[in-house]
């Protein structure tokens, strides 16, 4: 692994954390066995990331970027309120689905016996996510497909179902696919 080039090091210490996190089993992972998994010392992961932490923070900053940048881009697309909130549901389910390693990062299973602040840092992409259903769910209520005051709820419902389908999927060993029966539940949930 010598050849590498700058940068990508860093990548690969990432890819493999994400790896690591996709045991079902859950362990703690402490840099040493990472160093491990790579044939690397633990010297050489500080030479890339000053801690732990900080690769956490690495792959939250993959978390936001990918799912905030696809928010973005079903906003721009879909025109329709429902259609929009509908969209960003499936695709944050359908991204823990497609990365069970990050699934354990969006729960804070990852994070728990690490830095407090990354634990804070999950909250908030969780209340952007909500944020982002709720500007949805009003658009949807100007175009007069469902009541303004019911924005606030549903937002906050359709997130809490997102975090309890990506915890089931984290707590069955990854077996319980999120997208299970979505539409129909949403259809429940955006009547």
């Amino acid at each position: 692994m010598a050849t590498t080039k700058p940068g990508e090091r860093k990548l690969q210490i990432l890819q493999t954390l994400a790896q690591m996190l996709e045991q079902p089993k859950g362990e703690k992972i402490t840099t040493a066995a990472l160093a491990a998994r790579l044939e690397v010392s633990e010297a050489a992961l500080y030479r890339h990331f000053a801690s732990k932490a900080q690769m956490f923070e690495g792959l939250i900053e993959f978390i936001e970027t990918s799912v905030f940048g696809l928010i973005n881009q079903i906003s721009e697309q879909q025109e329709n309120g429902l259609s929009q909130a509908q969209a960003i549901t499936g695709m944050l389910l359908n991204f823990a689905e497609r990365n069970p390693g990050m699934t354990r990062v969006l729960i804070g299973d990852a994070l728990v016996n690490e830095d407090e602040r990354l634990q804070l840092r999950m909250n908030q992409f969780i209340e952007r996510v909500e944020l982002a259903l709720r500007q949805s769910l009003k658009l949807a209520a100007t175009q007069g497909q469902a009541s303004d005051m019911d924005a606030v709820n549903r937002a906050n419902l359709i997130a809490c179902m997102v975090v309890g389908r990506w915890h089931r999927f984290a707590k069955s060993g990854f077996k319980q696919v999120p997208t299970d029966n979505l539409q129909g539940q949403l259809a429940v949930l955006l009547v």
